[in-house]
């Protein structure tokens, strides 16, 4: 069991495992309450149980929530997804699905049962890569971004730690990095954050944010990769400072090969849509090692703690790493400087 500690900065949706329920004891329960039967595919996931429904109707997304999470941040999630759907009908999200009786999910013993629409495409992590298809990720964000400006929930300022403005709260979890090198890299850096960019965070801009996009939870269209068909997973949506929600989808679009390139490509498209402060652009060097060093720190510590569902958890380990040694080799004054440029702030 972890340290005190460590359970205090992890909280219980980190620590507990995703909710069990059999296909067939959640089939009657979508026949029960949605009136729908079909073919049930299950899905991983860091927290929750999802499968996929097929059924003569059409394709679903059933979700059960951790048990572990409060009733007020599944009413959050759920709450966004509506919002997100007046505000830019035709912003590529999941449509919530009510039961019967209108009700926006069922509660369980083991968790909270919402349907979801399907939505089509092909994964974007598996997709071919491109200045075009960064531009139309970062167009996708910032119409998200410009959806949630005005949603509030009293649930939406909850403490996450894949929050970037969290990174403090990576110290106890340090040590899962076994590579030394690494480990005391990333204890630099949390110290550093702490002392130079949470201060300057706080009197930036700050809204609810998706906080995840990241190509696993990102679909384009099949025949035209530049296209974003789909949106998923809203599931650590919080209140934070809009640019942690930027660097955090930035830190999946970085070619190590051509890092500042490849970045630029991408921030010229959200802010052609949703433009930037100085003081934002100045952190965003920080704020994107920031999403990698979480990344690495969080995966690495779960791993160890589920290795039975490892492959999904360090499903981003790979391009944080080569993020963080493409960084090595970039100057944060001329990184910040191709931002400003590639934003319209230079």
């Amino acid at each position: 069991m972890p340290d005190t500690q460590t359970q205090d900065a992890l909280g219980a949706l980190l620590t507990l495992p995703p909710p069990e329920l059999a296909p067939g004891a959640l089939a009657p329960l979508l026949t029960r309450h949605w009136g729908l039967a079909g073919d049930l595919s299950p899905l991983t996931s860091e927290r929750d149980l999802n499968h996929r429904l097929t059924t003569p109707q059409g394709r679903f997304m059933v979700k059960l929530a951790n048990p572990a999470e409060p009733e007020p941040m599944t009413g959050f999630q759920t709450g966004a997804l509506l919002h997100v759907a007046a505000r830019d009908p035709a912003l590529p999200v999941p449509r919530l699905v009510p039961t019967r009786d209108g009700a926006p999910w069922v509660a369980l013993p083991q968790g909270r049962l919402r349907l979801l629409t399907w939505l089509e495409g092909a994964p974007l992590h598996a997709a071919p890569h491109g200045p075009a298809q960064r531009r139309a990720v970062g167009d996708a964000l910032a119409r998200l971004t410009a959806a949630l400006a005005d949603y509030a929930h009293p649930a939406d300022d909850h403490i996450l730690l894949w929050d970037i403005k969290q990174v403090p709260r990576l110290a106890p979890l340090l040590p899962s990095l076994a590579d030394s090198d690494l480990r005391a890299e990333a204890a630099a850096f949390v110290a550093d954050f702490e002392t130079r960019i949470s201060p300057a965070l706080s009197r930036l801009p700050a809204q609810v944010c998706h906080a995840d996009f990241n190509p696993h939870n990102l679909l384009v269209a099949p025949d035209d990769p530049t296209r974003v068909t789909g949106i998923l997973d809203f599931g650590d949506m919080v209140r934070t400072p809009r640019i942690c929600d930027l660097a955090t989808a930035a830190a999946y679009q970085i070619d190590p090969d051509q890092a500042l390139e490849s970045l630029s490509a991408f921030l010229s498209g959200y802010a052609a849509r949703l433009p930037l402060t100085g003081p934002e652009v100045a952190l965003l060097f920080d704020l994107i090692t920031a999403r990698m060093v979480t990344t690495l720190t969080i995966a690495n510590w779960r791993a160890a703690r589920y290795p039975e569902n490892a492959p999904y958890i360090l499903r981003n380990a790979p391009s944080a790493r080569a993020g963080l040694a493409a960084f090595r080799r970039i100057d944060r004054a001329a990184a910040t400087a191709a931002f400003a440029r590639a934003t319209g702030l230079e």
